[in-house]
Order: C-alpha cells, then sequence, then structure tokens
C-alpha cells in the first residue's frame, strides 16, 4: 500500500501549555521561537481552530469515510503548511482494503484520498490536514495524496474510469492552491526521498496522466476550499 506503519511523521499536536511554556522561555532569552513556526502553531490554542462541517469533502462527487485519527495530523493548511505538491499512489490491494487499513489506528498511515478501478473517489482525510501517507515529513506536510486501487505488476488495474477520475481529483487540487502541473509538483511516492516504495510503479503512463491533468485544469472552475 502507499505506505505502512513507518509513516516518516511522528509529529504530535502541540498544546496552549507548548505555546506558553515556549513563549515564556523565549522572553527569557533562552530560545527563539521563528515568525512562521509560531504562525503554524497559533491555530493550534483551543478555541482558534478553522470550524469544520461534518463529513464535507473537498471534492464534490468524493465520499466521505473517516480515517483514524492515528493516521494524520490536525492542521489549518495552506495557512500553516503550503501545499504544493500531489503524490501518486497504488495500494496493493483492494479499494475495501484500503479503506480498513485507513481506519485502523494501528497501520499509521493513510492517503486523503483513495481512487477505485470504476472511478470512484472516496475522501479520508480534509485537505486541511497532514495525512501520514509519503514517508517523508516535510513532504507529508506539503502535498496531498491519492492513492489507486490495484497492484503495480498488474498494467490492467489502471483503468481508463481511474485515470480519468483521478486526473480530475489532481487538477481541482492544482486550482485550488495553484500548483503547476508537472512532473516536478505531481509525483509518485517513489519519487519521495527517504521512502522504499515502489509505487505507482513502472505501468503508471506519466504522459497520458499529466495530459488527462491539464485538460481537466482548463475546465476546473473549483478552487475553493471548504470549511
Amino acid at each position: 500500500m502507499g505506505e505502512n506503519k513507518a509513516s516518516g511523521d511522528t509529529d504530535r499536536r502541540i498544546g496552549r501549555r507548548a505555546l506558553i511554556v515556549g513563549g515564556a522561555a523565549a522572553a527569557a532569552g533562552t530560545a527563539v521561537l521563528a515568525r512562521d513556526e509560531l504562525a503554524r502553531l497559533w491555530w493550534r490554542v483551543p478555541g482558534v481552530e478553522k470550524p469544520r462541517e461534518p463529513g464535507a469533502v473537498d471534492f464534490a462527487g468524493a465520499r466521505w469515510v473517516a480515517a483514524s485519527e492515528a493516521n494524520y495530523r490536525r492542521a489549518d493548511r495552506p495557512d500553516d503548511y503550503g501545499v504544493d505538491m500531489v503524490i501518486v499512489h497504488v495500494t496493493q490491494g483492494s479499494f475495501d482494503s484500503a479503506v480498513r487499513a485507513f481506519q485502523d489506528p494501528g497501520h499509521k498511515a493513510s492517503t486523503h484520498y483513495i481512487v477505485g478501478q470504476d472511478g470512484r473517489i472516496t475522501q479520508m482525510i480534509r485537505e486541511l490536514d497532514v495525512a501520514y501517507h509519503a514517508g517523508n515529513r516535510d513532504y507529508n506536510e506539503r502535498s496531498i495524496g491519492i492513492e489507486h486501487e490495484g497492484f503495480v505488476d498488474r498494467p490492467g488495474d489502471l483503468t481508463d474510469e481511474m485515470y480519468e477520475a483521478s486526473a480530475r481529483l489532481t487538477a481541482r487540487i492544482c486550482a485550488r492552491y495553484d500548483i503547476p502541473v508537472d512532473r516536478e509538483h505531481i509525483l509518485g511516492h517513489v519519487e519521495v526521498p527517504g521512502t522504499d516504495h515502489t509505487d505507482p510503479g513502472p505501468h503508471w503512463d506519466w504522459n497520458r496522466y499529466l495530459k488527462l491533468v491539464r485538460a481537466a485544469r482548463t475546465a476546473a472552475p473549483d478552487t475553493k476550499a471548504l470549511p
């Protein structure tokens, strides 16, 4: 699957006490907190988190199924972490097995979306939040992860319906965050530094996929992130 237990992102939530202690330390001259780090942390103080609409999805037509909270980190992207990448995964299993894995707190990983061979899309983590999918903390914080149902050594698993649905999804994500549609910003899990994964594998047709994304990008009017 796109990610097993070794997510590479072991960060945990930083509460009000951590902010107070950090502020006191800075005032005492024993530590200095950078401005960008404070900008990332301010919203975590109780009462300032961005309101969430239960069951809301960021892509129209997606079905919402919540991942376990152990498999992602709540955030307020893109305000605290800019989003500038889409990372393509292949599940190495069925659609349903991927959903079950991402609902399992022991799995310690999940992508934002899963795309089925029939073109159906399930969202399991809001784009606001940091999914543990890339095996690299920096890449997790900067990216949206998309799983695709199938196996890397079975080219027949990569259906027309899957390519087209995924391309529409990626086009909307690129429109929302102003991400260039190119191989510098849309990449495979195998290309993430430090990962030992091989997905999406040698049969993933990048030329075809980027062509579909570009076509869909020109017809993607919705760039608004949902609450």
